[in-house]
């Protein structure tokens, strides 16, 4: 077994917690996984995984190893590619992993559009409200919407939004309109968890004013919160995209413009830069043009 094959095998079988899958995986019989690991750890002179007979685990050593093997089989990949003139053909696996209602509302129409037009791929996208670190968990793609930390993975800027207070005009016309942040503590409030964690409001460009409401009611989903804000019996905090056609039709209308914290920004991260392969080129150009021209996220 080449270093190569034996790269991809270390993968496989990390991924599947399994000899037995890893070798399905990469077309392989079970012992020549298990000869091809325990060579792979001979060389190195270090144990990558630890064995039960029920499952086998990355070590410390084996879970640093395996985002360094992974990057290699991307480079190759990308080489491929490259050579074989892929970058008008993207094939393979494509995995995304974005928010929630950013996925709801953007990602799965624009990929949806990209499988239509490269159907030699396939995607995988997991919509989930926390930051999900794209190298242990080999997502090929990300979408970030925040300030981003100092890191070696490539961002593409597509937009921005703003964190926003809104209700319909039929609540204001009820309970009047907020004219300072502190004027909230007596409004009815909806919190949705993912925008608003904590009960401590940040307003200001610097988000140095702190208001401390009182939510008459909690959720975790943002959709939720907004359809409660939409039937009049509350104030919700929210990110202006997830209300974009509301805000433009003028179901609801936002309050408190003016101390609004700094915009957050939008990225699409990955880790490949220009060696990345066909796929991630190809949907990152594609996502890039749609978002960037979506008047909302401007």
């Amino acid at each position: 077994m080449d270093r190569l094959q034996s790269l991809e095998v270390f993968v496989a079988v990390a991924e599947a917690e399994s000899f037995a899958g890893g070798a399905r995986k990469t077309g392989l019989s079970a012992p020549s996984a298990t000869r091809g690991i325990n060579a792979l750890e001979a060389r190195l002179g270090v144990r990558l995984f630890t064995r039960t007979t029920r499952k086998v685990r990355l070590t410390e050593v084996g879970q640093t190893y395996l985002e360094d093997a992974r990057h290699v089989l991307a480079q190759f990949q990308a080489a491929d590619d490259a050579a074989k003139g892929a970058a008008t053909n993207p094939v393979g696996q494509l995995r995304i992993t974005c928010s929630n209602e950013f996925g709801r509302i953007y990602v799965a129409p624009i990929l949806t559009e990209f499988l239509d037009t490269h159907p030699g791929v396939n995607a995988d996208v997991l919509m989930v409200d926390r930051i999900v670190n794209m190298i242990e968990e080999g997502f090929d793609l990300a979408v970030r919407i925040g300030e981003l930390p100092a890191s070696g993975l490539v961002a593409v800027r597509v937009g921005q939004v703003r964190r926003i207070v809104c209700g319909t005009p039929g609540y204001f016309e009820a309970h009047g309109r907020p004219v300072s942040p502190q004027d909230l503590q007596s409004h009815q409030i909806v919190a949705a968890s993912p925008v608003s964690p904590t009960a401590e409001w940040r307003f200001g460009h610097d988000m140095q004013d702190v208001v401390r409401v009182k939510p008459r009611l909690s959720v975790s989903s943002v959709a939720t919160a907004i359809s409660v804000a939409k039937r009049s019996w509350g104030i919700c905090r929210v990110l202006s995209y997830q209300v974009g056609p509301d805000l433009q039709a003028g179901t609801l209308q936002t309050v408190l413009e003016e101390f609004e914290p700094a915009p957050l920004p939008i990225h699409l991260v990955h880790a490949e830069g220009r060696r990345a392969p066909a796929k991630i080129r190809a949907f990152v150009e594609l996502a890039r043009d749609r978002l960037r021209a979506t008047s909302v996220l401007n």
